[in-house]
């Protein structure tokens, strides 16, 4: 039975604080024993940017929607922005097993969506697990039209140790702000909906800084063989989780192995660091990829879909 909603109040944000963090991966871990579903809701990062951050001049955009009956939060929305000026933003929420049907989420996800509007007509992405029948839905009645899924991996094999010595010749280079035009045009080849910076000497034009990325958690990492550049992959360590994204092989490289020898370093690399689980994403329909990563001892643990908001 559904609770009643006394003394409700929002709370709006532009990024998270210590205790907004353990209300919400709280409310978080009640939903998913209730539900058995994924939330994407990148709270680590999120925190790492927020207590990193040199600019805390104002309040710029807001990205955390937070909504209280008294002192409880019961329901929460909130905003992944992963750079640059015009790609999508991304969504997804939560409300308390026990106060739902009353209008939470509906209420969240206007202001939400109202805000990704402000924001210069950028593209909103509403991100919800496969096996979330209510979110689907909900995102339907929404007008949401689906896009693309995403697998979520785990590592569940140790098949990584046996990498051919012939391909342990590839060397990893730490990224710095000085390639950002570089690890941006790799983005746009590898994931083509990822802004491509056309001028890199304009101060006005956002790009993805390494360094900054780095302050948050996110280490990103050119692959090199013969000192030329054959690819990238970041790497990410929180809380002994090693996460690898954004993994990929310039064209001229690709059919090499190089792939394969990229992922086995990289494993190698998360594991020197004293990671005790290790996970990526990966589009579901990159089949090359996904072949690629269970050869290596990946397996699937859920699926997310994105659904695109006009």
């Amino acid at each position: 039975m559904n609770k009643t909603i006394n003394e409700p109040w929002i709370k709006l944000k532009d990024c998270l604080s210590y205790e907004d963090y353990d209300s919400i991966n709280s409310l978080q871990m009640q939903c998913f024993h209730e539900d058995q579903i994924t939330l994407k809701l990148e709270l680590d990062y999120k925190l790492g940017d927020a207590v990193n951050s040199t600019d805390r001049t104002g309040i710029h955009d807001i990205n955390e929607f937070m909504y209280y009956a008294g002192e409880q939060l019961v329901g929460y929305i909130g905003i992944c922005d992963f750079g640059g000026t015009s790609a999508p933003l991304e969504i997804t929420g939560m409300v308390h097993p026990k106060y739902r049907r009353q209008g939470i989420f509906s209420k969240l996800f206007e202001l939400a969506i109202a805000e990704g509007r402000r924001r210069n007509g950028r593209g909103i992405l509403a991100l919800c697990d496969k096996k979330s029948v209510s979110g689907h839905e909900f995102l339907e009645r929404a007008g949401a039209a689906y896009k693309f899924s995403e697998f979520e991996m785990y590592l569940h094999d140790e098949s990584f140790e046996m990498i051919e010595k012939r391909l342990c010749n590839i060397n990893f280079r730490k990224a710095t702000n000085a390639d950002a035009f570089e690890v941006a045009r790799q983005n746009t080849i590898y994931f083509g909906d990822l802004p491509e910076k056309e001028n890199e000497n304009d101060p006005n034009e956002e790009i993805l800084l390494p360094e900054d990325e780095e302050r948050k958690g996110m280490t990103i990492y050119f692959a090199e063989k013969d000192n030329q550049i054959i690819g990238k992959v970041h790497l990410q360590m929180i809380n002994g989780l090693g996460g690898i994204y954004g993994l990929g092989i310039l064209p001229e490289n690709r059919g090499k192995g190089f792939g394969r020898a990229i992922l086995m370093k990289a494993i190698e690399k998360l594991k020197d660091a004293k990671a005790t689980e290790i996970m990526l994403q990966v589009a579901a329909e990159n089949e090359t990829a996904l072949r690629l990563y269970k050869s290596c001892g990946f397996q699937e643990t859920s699926v997310m879909d994105y659904f695109e908001l006009k």
